[in-house]
């Protein structure tokens, strides 16, 4: 019996492949082209599908807005009694059909011509009404269904994958990175790994800065008072020319050196390891691991002599839990 249910899955699985094989051969101009005209879009994609294809409809959309592109999902029938005055002619429309023959989509079919809204098909019937219809058509592969074709499973796979492959072509033309993807993901465990510095660091009077002219003395009162077992050293003019950390307070003591009256700037680590603000937070952990260090000056881009924070491993390791 396991067996047999095993085989089951599998068979499934393999009608999947085969339909994912059928579109990748196929992917053309018209993909460049849908990608290149939603990339020009200055407003919103709306997509509309019925029935499981409006569920593909609904996840493609997240997908497109979690990337980059701004975009809503519209239930077909609801298009039938308002939902239509929420798409204008700046926007772009995707309808998703299998057959393309779909009654719901037909007055949606209607609305987009007469108000010269850009629509792209994706569908898997040329000689339906959606692809002769649609400006831009993207062909899926005719397949077979699994479980007797009763429900749709090959198909429903293959506008899927379509779907994603539009969202990464697009993010990949627009750029869109890991920080910008931040922005739109602030909560949960993704978002924490795309931390950067800016947001974990220490600033303003938390900065342990000292002058390099001072003395020991005082500078150790300092180390004492801010407890990050180390001090940002900086000239007159506010740039930072060092750092003198804990241990290099107790290799001095070691040497069994009298420094009490003696400058900080003797003793400082001149051009330490620096990161900017935007460099990300798990990266920074991995760079003070490899140079075995536990605090570190942070710095905005094109000013790297000027501290605007710090960063202390136990805050790195805490956020990135």
């Amino acid at each position: 019996m396991r067996n047999e249910i095993n085989e089951i899955g599998k068979s499934v699985i393999d009608l999947q492949i085969k339909s994912l094989k059928k579109l990748k051969n196929s992917l053309g101009k018209s993909f460049e082209q849908a990608v290149k005209v939603i990339q020009k879009c200055k407003s919103k994609v709306i997509i509309c599908g019925v029935g499981k294809s409006g569920i593909i409809a609904s996840k493609i959309s997240a997908t497109l807005s979690s990337v980059g592109t701004p975009s809503f999902s519209v239930s077909a029938s609801d298009c039938s009694h308002g939902d239509l005055g929420r798409i204008t002619n700046k926007d772009i429309l995707i309808l998703i059909s299998y057959s393309g023959n779909t009654s719901e989509l037909n007055n949606i079919i209607r609305y987009a011509k007469s108000s010269k809204i850009k629509l792209i098909g994706i569908v898997s019937n040329k000689s339906s009404t959606l692809y002769k219809s649609s400006n831009i058509r993207l062909l899926t592969p005719r397949v077979a269904e699994s479980g007797d074709g009763i429900v749709p499973t090959s198909s429903t796979t293959a506008q899927l994958a379509i779907g994603d492959a539009l969202s990464i072509a697009l993010m990949k033309k627009k750029k869109f990175g890991k920080l910008d993807f931040k922005k739109f993901h602030p909560g949960g465990s993704l978002s924490a790994k795309l931390k950067t510095a800016s947001d974990l660091m220490l600033t303003r009077n938390k900065i342990p800065f000292v002058n390099e002219n001072q003395v020991m003395r005082k500078a150790l009162k300092i180390l004492n008072l801010k407890r990050l077992g180390f001090l940002v050293i900086i000239n007159n003019l506010g740039l930072t020319t060092g750092i003198f950390t804990d241990g290099d307070l107790k290799r001095l003591i070691q040497k069994k050196r009298k420094i009490e009256n003696s400058k900080i700037k003797l003793f400082m680590t001149k051009n330490p390891f620096i990161v900017e603000e935007n460099m990300l937070a798990s990266e920074i952990l991995f760079q003070m691991n490899n140079r075995k260090i536990t605090n570190v000056c942070v710095f905005k881009k094109g000013a790297k002599r000027k501290t605007t924070g710090v960063i202390h491993i136990h805050n790195l390791l805490n956020n990135l839990k």
